[in-house]
This record gives C-alpha cells, sequence and structure tokens, in this order.
C-alpha cells in the first residue's frame, strides 16, 4: 500500500508537483499514449468484482457471468467508434467530462449539473463496493489480523492519498503495478488450481459436466420459481447490448477516452483490450471449481470462493501476493470514479456559483469533492452499509438512460433539450419502478433495456411534436461530434438547429 501510494505520487514528478489546472489534473494533459490509456481502462474493468463478484457469480449460478466478458468485449469494440468522437469533441471546446459535454451541446449549464448529479448517485454506490470489497480482500488474505473496519479505512485513506495529488495519471501509473499483479497471479491460478484439486482442467470439466450440467447452461443454477430462471438468452442478449452502450459513455470510461494523446491510440487501445478478457474466464471458473472444494459458501459469503480455494492452497507469501493484486483492483477504480465525481462537481455544479467558475480554484474545489464523496461512501460503509448496496442495483441501468441524450444528441441536432430531459426522466423513472419493485428481469428482459426504449421513444416523440429550441445559433459543427480521422467528412446531420 506505501509502494501504491509513492508510485501515484511519483506520477506527478516534473509536471509541477500536480499543478497544471484541471485539465492536467483530472484527464492526464490529454497526454497518456496507447500503454497508458491500456492499463488505465482495463483498470477500470477489472474491478474487485472481477476477483470476487465473478468468482460468486460462478460458484452460485455458473454460466450467466459470462455476460461480463460478452458486454465488455463488444463495449470496446464500440468504443472504436465513440472513443475517438468523445474525445475529438472534447479537445475541441475544453471539456473534461460528460457533463461537459451535454451542457456544451444543449447550450444549458443547469443540464449539466443536472447530469453531474444523477450521475453521482449512480457512482458512489461503486465506490461503496470498492471499498467493501477491499476490505473483505485485506480481512481475508490476512487471515482476520486485519480487521474490516481498518480494512476499510486503508482502502479510503490509500486513494485519496494519491487521486488528490497526481489525478488521472497517478491512476494510470499504478494501474502499470496492478496489471502486473492480476496477469500474474491469475496466470499461476489458472494453472495451479485445476491441477493442484483436480488434476487438469479435463478433470475439472468432467466433474462439472457429470455432477453440476446445471452451471454450464443459460439459465444456470437455480433456475425456477424464486430461482435466477430468468436470467435466459433474452436476458443475456439485452444485459450485454444494454452494457455496451452504457460502458462507453460511463462518466469514468469516458475520463480514460480524454486522456488519450490521440484519437488512434484509443483504437489501438479498442483493439487491444478484448484480449485482457482473457483474465476474466479464470475467477469465473475458479469459482466453479470451488464447488468441489469448498462447498457450503452461501449468499454474499459465495464472493469468497476464489480466495477460499486462494487460502485453503497457497503459503501466505502468496496469499499476500494474490491479495494484493485484488486490491489494487478495487484501488484504481475507486480513484477513477473518485476523479470523476471531483470533475464533474467542480467543472459542472460548483461553477454555476459565482468566483468558482476557473482556474485553481475550480480544480481546488474538485480536489475537495474527491476526498468528500470518498468519506461520505467510507461513513455509508460503516453505519448503514446496504443503503447504497441496494441502490448499486440500479446504477448501472440508470446510468444507460443518458445514452440518448449524450450520443444520439451529438449526432443528430434534431433532439431537443425538452426531448432529451423527458426521455431521461421517463427511462430513470421506470428503471427505479421496475428493480426496486422486483421486476427485473421484465418477462425476461434486463429492465434498462426496457426503460432505455422507452427513453428513446419519449425522446423522439417529445422533440417531434414538443417546443422548439430556440436562441441556439449555433452551426452544426459548433454543437455535434465529428470523426476525428485526416480528412473525414463532418458526421452526416438529420435535421437543423430547430
Amino acid at each position: 500500500m506505501v509502494a501504491t501510494v509513492a508510485l501515484g505520487l511519483l506520477a506527478v514528478r516534473g509536471r509541477g508537483g500536480g499543478g497544471g489546472g484541471l485539465a492536467e489534473w483530472s484527464v492526464g494533459g490529454r497526454s497518456l499514449g496507447t500503454v497508458f490509456i491500456w492499463v488505465l481502462m482495463a483498470g477500470e474493468g477489472y474491478t474487485s468484482f472481477s476477483y470476487l463478484g465473478a468468482a460468486g457469480w460462478g460458484y452460485s449460478y455458473g454460466a450467466p457471468v459470462m455476460y461480463v466478458v460478452a458486454y465488455m468485449t463488444c463495449g470496446y469494440a464500440l468504443g472504436y467508434v465513440v472513443g475517438p468522437l468523445l474525445w475529438d469533441y472534447a479537445r475541441r471546446h475544453g471539456l473534461v467530462g460528460i457533463t461537459d459535454m451535454v451542457a456544451h451541446r444543449y447550450g444549458r449549464p443547469w443540464l449539466g449539473a443536472g447530469v453531474a448529479v444523477l450521475a453521482t448517485v449512480f457512482l458512489l454506490p461503486y465506490i461503496q463496493l470498492q471499498i467493501t470489497g477491499m476490505g473483505v480482500v485485506v480481512t481475508t488474505v490476512t487471515y482476520g489480523a486485519v480487521p474490516l473496519g481498518w480494512a476499510y479505512f486503508v482502502a479510503f485513506a490509500v486513494t485519496t492519498g494519491f487521486v488528490v495529488v497526481s489525478g488521472l495519471r497517478g491512476s494510470a501509473w499504478v494501474s502499470v503495478l496492478k496489471d502486473v499483479l492480476v496477469i500474474g497471479t491469475l496466470g499461476f491460478l489458472a494453472v495451479y488450481v485445476p491441477l493442484h484439486y483436480f488434476g487438469g482442467y479435463g478433470e475439472l470439466f468432467d466433474r462439472l459436466v457429470a455432477e453440476r450440467p446445471q452451471w454450464l447452461t443459460l439459465p444456470g443454477h437455480g433456475a425456477g420459481p424464486g430461482g435466477r430462471g430468468e436470467l435466459g438468452t433474452a436476458w443475456f442478449a439485452s444485459t450485454t447490448v444494454l452494457n455496451a452502450l452504457t460502458v462507453v459513455i460511463f462518466p469514468t470510461t469516458v475520463a480514460g477516452y480524454l486522456g488519450a494523446r490521440d484519437a488512434d491510440a484509443l483504437r489501438r487501445n479498442a483493439m487491444l483490450l478484448p484480449a485482457y478478457n482473457v483474465l476474466l474466464f479464470v475467477p469465473m471458473l475458479l469459482g466453479m471449481a470451488a464447488l468441489f472444494v469448498v462447498p457450503g459458501p452461501a449468499g454474499a459469503d459465495s464472493n469468497l470462493a476464489l480466495f477460499a480455494l486462494v487460502v485453503d492452497s497457497l503459503p501466505a507469501w502468496a496469499v499476500g501476493l494474490v491479495g494484493v493484486a485484488a486490491a489494487l483492483s478495487s484501488i484504481v477504480p475507486m480513484a477513477v470514479f473518485m476523479l470523476v465525481i471531483g470533475t464533474m462537481w467542480g467543472r459542472s455544479v460548483l461553477s454555476l456559483v459565482p468566483g468558482w467558475g476557473a482556474g485553481e480554484r475550480q480544480k481546488r474545489a474538485s480536489q475537495t469533492v474527491v476526498v468528500i464523496a470518498g468519506a461520505v461512501a467510507l461513513v455509508m460503509t460503516y453505519v448503514a452499509p446496504n443503503t447504497l448496496v441496494r441502490l448499486s442495483l440500479v446504477s448501472y441501468e440508470g446510468m444507460a438512460q443518458l445514452v440518448p441524450m449524450l450520443l444520439l444528441g451529438l449526432v443528430w441536432r434534431g433532439l431537443t433539450t425538452a426531448g432529451a430531459v423527458s426521455g431521461l426522466a421517463a427511462g430513470v423513472t421506470l428503471v427505479c419502478a421496475l428493480v426496486f419493485t422486483g421486476n427485473d428481469p421484465v418477462w425476461g428482459v434486463n429492465a434498462g433495456m426496457a426503460a432505455l426504449v422507452v427513453n428513446l421513444a419519449v425522446a423522439l416523440t417529445v422533440s417531434r411534436i414538443g417546443p422548439r429550441e430556440s436562441g441556439d445559433g449555433r452551426p452544426d459543427e459548433e454543437v455535434l461530434a465529428r470523426d476525428p480521422l485526416p480528412g473525414a467528412a463532418p458526421v452526416p446531420v438529420v435535421g437543423g438547429p430547430g
């Protein structure tokens, strides 16, 4: 953990000791090359869920967990097109996040502030989940010597320590250390565990086919009334499509886009990132292997399936290495979540307050929000752990409702402010209603996808028959995104300023 903080702080060496303004702090001065962008964005996607949740789903349900590999790979393919568009739009207009883009596209600063508040509500649970995940890992791999309460605080202190000073660049540097450990430990476990317990993968799959066949097909184990019977083909396909659309506009993903040196770095990154997904199969398969080695864990305890194997079979020093890799898989995404919240508030909310609109004061305000956001998540972890966890059920599906406002809005001038806001309100309301009443999936389809369809229908209808835009005389090339390829023609426009 000391090395992690030191590495994060060293990231700003030679860059004014952490100076350079909000753009340098929040998007790395738009100067990160292919390697740093790759490890940073892989770090955002490879969180504590990969060690805990993926293994837990593999242990409890089996095949449905493969949706993670499917949607991330599809999202990277979509990001090949979307990433350069957003990067170029932000660079041309001096923007640092999705709230900036929304405010600029619609010419409404208040709309950017509203999106910042909404996105914060959906991002805070992820910070708490990373704090919780790291706490569980540290407590487990120290055989209980470090209690959960202290482990939670260490997660908060380490992350805040370097992200406030070095911002996105520090997260990218720490991602390098994390990736070395993750690739090394998971590569070792992928070979060691099947050989140690079963004699190889052939014997493991023979046992799965003979004794646990439900784990190998959709809808997985637990099908039937009150079980996971609705996680079938329709759910798998709709969740893959929804999450692939969402991940490319997720605020933390966009922060990675905007940190790139050029658009080609993002295109190369989109081609390289799917290779990282191969690692995701390891915790999923080892979670299923744990069925035969550590039977018994249920509910939340199933998330410790992978670490039960590690603690059971490896010496303490090896357990420690796996634990550090898993802990860093919490720290890196948590750092980017906190950074994004700080940037959104400093740029789109507090900037509306007179005297806080620009310069060093805006950066200081963003850094202060980082500490506050992390502290709120930490306190909620201690005093009301289930509150944010329950909210996390709707976080990704809720964030998906920003897709029409952002992506459609950046390529179609005909989407009005009234249409975008109406669609967003309808989508968020519907997805919350479905999730919190226990109707997700709805008719076998991901509730977020159903809400996104309603969102899009409302947005298009209101844009077509609702109030016309007025007072925005900017030309299309000022408002809309374009293909950043040299010499490329502008993005085709449907409809004019009205």
